[in-house]
């Protein structure tokens, strides 16, 4: 990172910047051709620190999965303008987080369950939500499984 004052490998300051984001955007590759989604999604730290997503049972991104199961995300949260002076001296504050990790379909059962209900949390703050069996054939849920990621964020004039 160029900028090393702006960013934070602090777990805890991490964590709270992805429970804080409302969506995430997750780049994948097919060869040579870039492809990034925004998506809905929930965080769990245990047993691993992973990401859930849910999607349609076909398209694109599935296809390039299969292809390729790497995977980049990032979440950003706290914009705000801080004006200047003159155009130049304009700045935004953030903070957000970038990582790298392997994504995967969930096919059993109980896991997609589970993390349905980590994404239904990290909108709601609620749990114990129950899920038709019929929806949860029409539908495919993600995890990325985070290997690194790190933090950035530009606070000033506030």
């Amino acid at each position: 990172m160029r900028r090393k004052e702006r960013q934070t490998t602090d777990i805890t300051e991490i964590e709270s910047i992805i429970l804080k984001a409302d969506v995430c955007r997750i780049a994948l590759a097919d060869g040579g051709v870039p492809y990034i989604v925004t998506m809905n999604f929930g965080y769990s730290a245990s047993p691993r620190k992973s990401l859930y997503f849910h999607c349609a049972t076909g398209g694109r991104k599935l296809e390039m999965i299969r292809k390729n199961n790497r995977a980049c995300f990032e979440v950003d949260t706290d914009h705000k303008v801080v004006e200047g002076v003159r155009a130049c001296d304009f700045s935004m504050n953030y903070r957000s987080v970038v990582g790298w990790g392997s994504i995967a379909v969930i096919n059993e059962s109980d896991e997609k369950i589970a993390g349905l209900g980590i994404i239904m949390h990290h909108y709601t703050g609620k749990t114990g939500f129950n899920f038709d069996p019929g929806n949860l054939a029409r539908l495919v849920v993600l995890r990325l499984d985070i290997e690194e990621m790190t933090g950035k964020k530009h606070i000033s004039g506030t």
